[in-house]
């Protein structure tokens, strides 16, 4: 499932663009050294152009506790990507006239509000107006216990609908898990056994499939979030995301799935069509990402302290698979980086270093901050010798310093940037970059 982060949305590249035909091993090496070297990255790449591999490479333990480090074959939990090979099969299953993208999921689950008007189409498209169970705060307190059909349908059902069908997008989880019980009526199947007969056996993934709880005897990796040190992050029951983001796998088998979507080869062109047509904010199990004037289709995924990033730009006929079991440096860093060695395009690698400022220094940095660029406001303020972060409607975040008036929240890839003489912040986080003025 997708997790937000502080204010970017969704993954937005910047760079300048141009093709370089020399992919740059060295910076990736040098970015993967450091992040290993300072302990702030755990997970795998790999980037492939036409079906050839350029790069893989993977840092970090699978588990921490038995020291088992993880491999280029460690298996990780990818999350929302799911939703990808969901949206294939059911494609595939409109392909096979089992169903209809334009008939309404009354006949599956007329207890869901507004059955009668929302479509297959609406699920897939994230117009359906179904609530998204993921952002109640009773989610936590069930999703690492098994959960039947009748008890999720139970809580999707529950809730009222966010929108009037196809008036607006909004991403919710419960469009997928619906999808994946529509798919198991229509199969006889389980999503898992679909899954593995329809795409990963045909396309040859040996390492992709719908999970389970953790098995480090399948070099299946556990999840892990830092505080002060690594530990380890509850498991959601996959019975409960299944094909909105369940399935398992590695980043060479990501590369591998997308480059044969886009070839033709798990879907038809028309149905490859549809996934790409953007309809709102998203198209059918993937996004269109913007890099300048160059686009790459894909998705990110989040599930419990996975994450996850899979695009293709193809005009290149180049894929990138990211997947992390625990991070304080952000994948959309990597990602950048691994495209600046494809582009040729400047990338700084990061250093970690942080300097200590005295106490006194901070208050002038102390206030509220508004920007006429985006609608929120930053408060800043000063707990003993640290700054802090706070957006509207958002929790706090640690800033440490790098310079006398630079600030960076590194696990969410901020830096700020403050101007005291005219009352100024400029915040940047992944390519973008906002200012803000003390009011």
């Amino acid at each position: 499932m997708l997790k937000r982060v502080i204010i970017a949305g969704l993954l937005t590249i910047t760079a300048n663009v141009s093709f370089s035909q020399n992919f740059n091993r060295q910076r990736l090496d040098s970015l993967f050294n450091i992040l290993e070297e300072k302990d702030k990255y755990m997970g795998s790449i790999a980037i492939s152009q036409n079906g050839q591999p350029l790069y893989t490479r993977a840092i970090g333990y699978s588990d921490i506790e038995s020291s088992q480090k993880a491999d280029t074959k460690t298996r990780y939990k990818i999350g929302s990507i799911s939703k990808m090979f969901t949206a294939s099969l059911i494609l595939k299953a409109v392909e096979e006239n089992k169903l209809s993208l334009d008939q309404t999921i009354d006949k599956y689950y007329p207890q869901i509000p507004n059955a009668n008007k929302i479509t297959i189409t609406q699920l897939l498209r994230h117009r359906s107006g179904i609530h998204n169970f993921t952002d109640d705060k009773a989610y936590l307190t069930y999703n690492t216990q098994a959960k039947s059909e009748k008890e999720m349908m139970a809580i999707i059902a529950g809730a009222k609908s966010d929108f009037e069908p196809d008036t607006q997008s909004e991403y919710s989880n419960s469009n997928y898990v619906i999808l994946s019980y529509i798919l198991e009526k229509l199969y006889g199947k389980s999503y898992a056994d679909i899954l593995k007969t329809k795409i990963t056996t045909p396309a040859g993934l040996t390492s992709t499939y719908s999970g389970g709880k953790t098995d480090l005897k399948k070099n299946e990796s556990y999840s892990y979030k830092f505080n002060d040190k690594w530990t380890k992050e509850t498991e959601t029951d996959p019975s409960i995301p299944l094909g909105a983001g369940a399935i398992m796998s590695t980043p060479t088998d990501l590369t591998v799935f997308i480059e044969k979507l886009f070839a033709g080869k798990i879907v038809s062109e028309r149905s490859l069509d549809s996934m790409k047509t953007i309809d709102g904010k998203y198209g059918m199990g993937m996004f269109k990402l913007p890099y300048f004037e160059k686009y790459c289709y894909g998705h990110t995924g989040g599930i419990d302290g996975f994450q996850s990033v899979l695009v293709y730009f193809p005009a290149e006929k180049l894929s990138v698979a990211i997947t992390s079991n625990g991070l304080i440096y952000a994948n959309n860093d990597i990602l950048l980086c691994a495209l600046s060695c494809y582009f040729n395009k400047p990338f700084d690698i990061p250093t970690f270093k942080t300097i200590a400022l005295n106490p006194e220094a901070l208050d002038q940095f102390s206030g509220n901050y508004a920007s006429t660029q985006i609608p929120l406001k930053l408060q800043i303020t000063k707990a003993g010798n640290k700054l802090y972060g706070q957006a509207t409607g958002q929790s706090s975040f640690p800033l440490d310093a790098i310079s006398a008036n630079t600030f960076q929240f590194e696990k969410a890839g901020i830096v700020i940037e403050f101007n005291t003489e005219k009352k100024q912040l400029t915040l940047k986080q992944r390519g973008q970059v906002f200012l803000f003025t003390k009011e």
